[in-house]
């Protein structure tokens, strides 16, 4: 049987909950990317945002997994934080008119998610470590290090390619 968790009574009611919202999240942001993919011109940060989409399409599985052996309820249809992400993102990519300015930001509402995200996994798979769950710990710590990869991706491709051209963009009178 199912059941909703209503209170938090323990370290196990916590990573319940806690996973519950992971699910929401990847779920908003798996929402979001395509849009933000097309939005980029680089090629290169293309790239890495779809192999970050592909990432989460495993989180996903994995997360649906671990939801179903706890036998949760969904508790959340939407993170909140994941969604003051997305919404804040959309917003500065409106204000963007430069390409090159345009896959700046991106690039760097990216990183805060995704560090937001390591942090949630990591401290997901020190919880599962604690309570002995091998398999959600697993998981959750390789989530993490999927995301600290993501991270080094793009934090090299801010460095060598990206803010560099927005430094001195082009400008077509």
């Amino acid at each position: 049987m199912k059941q909703e968790l209503t209170s938090i009574t323990t370290l196990h009611n916590l990573l319940d909950y806690e996973a519950s919202k992971f699910s929401s999240a990847e779920v908003q942001l798996n929402n979001a990317l395509p849009q933000w993919i097309n939005k980029a011109g680089s090629v290169k940060l293309k790239t890495v945002l779809q192999k970050y989409r592909d990432d989460i399409g495993l989180h996903l599985a994995n997360l649906e997994e671990f939801v179903n052996a706890e036998r949760l309820i969904s508790l959340s249809l939407t993170n909140r934080i994941m969604k003051a992400y997305i919404d804040d993102t959309n917003e500065t990519l409106v204000m963007c008119t430069d390409t090159e300015v345009t896959d700046a930001c991106l690039l760097a509402s990216i990183q805060m998610i995704n560090h937001f995200k390591i942090s949630a996994y990591g401290t997901a798979a020190a919880f599962a470590n604690v309570l002995g769950m091998e398999k959600a710990a697993a998981f959750f710590h390789e989530a993490e290090v999927h995301e600290k990869q993501i991270d080094d991706r793009l934090t090299q491709l801010a460095e060598y390619e990206i803010n560099i051209r927005a430094k001195a963009p082009i400008l077509i009178p």
